[in-house]
């Protein structure tokens, strides 16, 4: 199958606008009519549930946490992308468009991705209308700061706690609608799977996580803002909770899966330290702007890093990217660090880390102004190393982060499940093959708050409201299926903790299907991941029962669904005979080790159908056209 975005004609900057004018509309009066089920309150979430219910949509919005306040987008720290152009330094609407399309390495759609550079500045207005406190200049105006793929400052952040002032900003807007009656909470909910009723989304059935009662809600709609799949690798900078459950569970329902094998290497995180640890902490990328990467000159020098003179020092980013230098994108960042602790120069007791330095910033702007930027990330470095990151260098390694695949949508963010829409991190529309650092929050507000209100009000215009209610046979089936997973998964009584299964997996992805990869590693991967799901079923521990708050059931859940997607992960980049963004297949280099794509070949979209679980699933795609922009060699030299 050829897969149709439904992108609209017309010249790149009237696509959106005259899209909007085509979709239908549904009058005041009978938006109350319809409801609307939002899964997940992040920011994507909290944003389209208090905007659709602002516009008078019944929404019932579902989240595992105890308070939407908690959703992972409190985790990303540096900033949020706009084109205001406010220091004028040359940015526009097209140059954030280009940058976004060259950093994702010529891999996603320009509709999107234009449409996203449009309604970057209208989120800023709106964060700005909530209260979200921006960092400002000496004269009061937003100021901006560089991230990594541009050569302009575009980044509007709040220290280094970005995402948790723009979740609040969009929580408070959704409370404001839980308490006008239009949005209805149900937190401590985790939902188990998509109910379809001829072929289109009508619902979701849960386990509310206290009681262990299993549940299932009915709407009109469904969205699901269910973040990425980043902890199919254990360890990740993701949160523990973050899991690839609902978004799988849809897929198994008949939603397509696309380019499952774009994941992000972030290349500023706190090294491993030992089996102990169950995640990675991220360090801002905004560091880069101030902070700069080296690695001793020599291998096997140990020396403490203040004994190392500048001759003897390898700011590699500088040297090899002379152009942004340790601004260079995350992918290509994080593979010169792995690079560069491959030949044996790599800092710490593994040998795996680089030092993020910020001597020369601090000499040059004082320390006063490096702690007002940075202070509460340096602190939190501290906590967690002990180390004092003002005298003497970070140590960062690349880790998991975020995910570019997910869910395919069409242009007007619905899944090939009719009223099935994807939001954030949980589609793949924007990023291509690699995001730009402060672009997740910009997809994901403006998803919630500006793209998804005229496209889902365009599919109920289509639907009679209130035309199926949990009454009907597929939700009580699905019900039923999701009581028999859990009883499933309690009776297998046996020696291994879920989380022992969880780290094993982590192994496999990451040593097959991580920062490089090659065929010989993915047909590995392709035989160790069924072996150990097997083991899994055979062999797993989950004490306790399903009529209770239990943890262990609730990963055990998430994990069995990690072990099948895995396969399709490595499956996808298999597939791929190519090196693009952060997908470097190895047999896929340029002499000078950079990533050699193939756009003569796999210049599209790869969309997986399920096909039955023990049967391979089945590949569509979507061809990506550029007709404003020329794919060349992703330079940043």
């Amino acid at each position: 199958m050829i897969l149709d975005g439904k992108c609209p004609s017309g010249p790149l900057p009237e696509k959106w606008d005259r899209h909007r004018r085509s979709l239908k509309l549904v009058n005041p009066a009978n938006k109350r009519k319809y409801r609307i089920i939002v899964v997940g309150t992040g920011l994507a979430g909290a944003s389209a549930a208090a905007t659709l219910g602002e516009l008078g949509y019944n929404v019932d919005v579902f989240c595992y946490q105890d308070s939407p306040r908690r959703g992972h987008s409190i985790a990303a720290q540096g900033g949020i992308n706009a084109a205001k152009n406010y220091p004028n330094d040359g940015d526009s609407i097209f140059r954030l468009f280009y940058d976004t399309v060259k950093g994702g390495d010529f891999r996603a759609r320009e509709a999107n991705v234009y449409r996203l550079a449009q309604v970057s500045n209208n989120i800023i207005d709106q964060c700005v209308a909530q209260g979200v406190p921006f960092a400002r200049d000496y004269a009061g105006y937003l100021d901006n700061r560089s991230f990594g793929g541009a050569q302009v400052s575009r980044t509007f952040y709040a220290r280094g706690q970005t995402g948790q002032q723009l979740l609040l900003g969009a929580y408070s807007a959704m409370s404001r609608q839980i308490k006008a009656g239009t949005v209805r909470l149900y937190p401590r909910t985790e939902m188990l799977d998509l109910v379809t009723v001829d072929g289109e989304a009508k619902g979701i059935t849960v386990r509310d996580m206290v009681t262990g009662e299993i549940a299932s809600y009915a709407g009109d709609a469904v969205c699901l803002c269910t973040g990425g799949y980043a902890n199919v690798f254990y360890l990740s900078t993701n949160a523990m909770g973050s899991n690839v459950t609902a978004a799988y569970r849809a897929y198994k329902k008949g939603a397509f899966f696309a380019n499952p094998c774009y994941t992000q290497i972030h290349p500023t995180c706190i090294p491993v330290s030992g089996d102990h640890q169950s995640k990675l902490t991220l360090m801002s990328e905004s560091l880069r702007n101030d902070g700069r990467c080296w690695v001793p000159g020599e291998k096997g020098d140990n020396r403490p890093p203040h004994e190392i003179p500048e001759a003897e020092r390898d700011y590699y980013l500088e040297r090899k990217y002379p152009g942004f230098g340790n601004l260079a994108p995350r992918d290509i960042a994080s593979r010169s660090a792995k690079e560069v602790c491959g030949e044996g120069r790599g800092i710490g007791s593994s040998g795996y880390g680089v030092y993020l330095d910020f001597a020369d910033a601090i000499k040059r702007l004082g320390e006063n102004v490096i702690r007002e930027r940075y202070g509460n990330l340096f602190e939190m470095y501290e906590r967690i190393t002990g180390e004092d990151a003002y005298n003497r260098p970070m140590r960062i390694y690349p880790a998991p982060h975020y995910t570019m695949g997910g869910l395919w949508v069409d242009y007007n963010l619905e899944s090939t499940l009719p009223g099935l829409f994807v939001l954030g991190e949980a589609n793949f529309s924007d990023h291509g093959a690699n995001r730009l650092g402060a672009s997740a929050l910009m997809q994901g507000l403006a998803d919630g708050y500006f793209i998804i209100p005229y496209t889902i009000a365009d599919y109920l215009a289509r639907t009679a409201p209130g035309g199926v209610s949990t009454g009907n046979a597929e939700f009580r089936k699905s019900a039923d299926d999701a009581a028999d997973l859990v009883k499933r998964l309690l009776s297998i009584n046996g020696k291994r903790t879920v989380n022992d299964f969880h780290r094993e997996l982590g192994r496999i992805m990451w040593d097959d299907a991580g920062m490089a990869r090659s065929e010989e590693g993915l047909e590995q991967a392709l035989k160790k991941i069924p072996e150990l799901r097997d083991r899994f079923w055979n062999d797993v521990k989950i004490i306790g029962s399903g009529y209770e708050l239990n943890q262990e059931l609730e990963k055990a859940g998430r994990v069995a669904d990690f072990l099948e997607f895995g396969e399709l992960l490595v499956l996808d980049a298999l597939h791929r005979n190519e090196s693009c963004g952060g997908h470097f297949r190895v047999e896929y280099q340029t002499a000078d080790g950079e990533a050699r794509r193939d756009d003569d070949n796999f210049s599209y979209v790869a969309a997986w159908e399920f096909n039955g679980s023990d049967k391979r699933p089945v590949l569509h795609r979507e061809p990506l056209a550029f007709e404003n922009v020329v794919p060349d060699v992703r330079s940043y030299k």
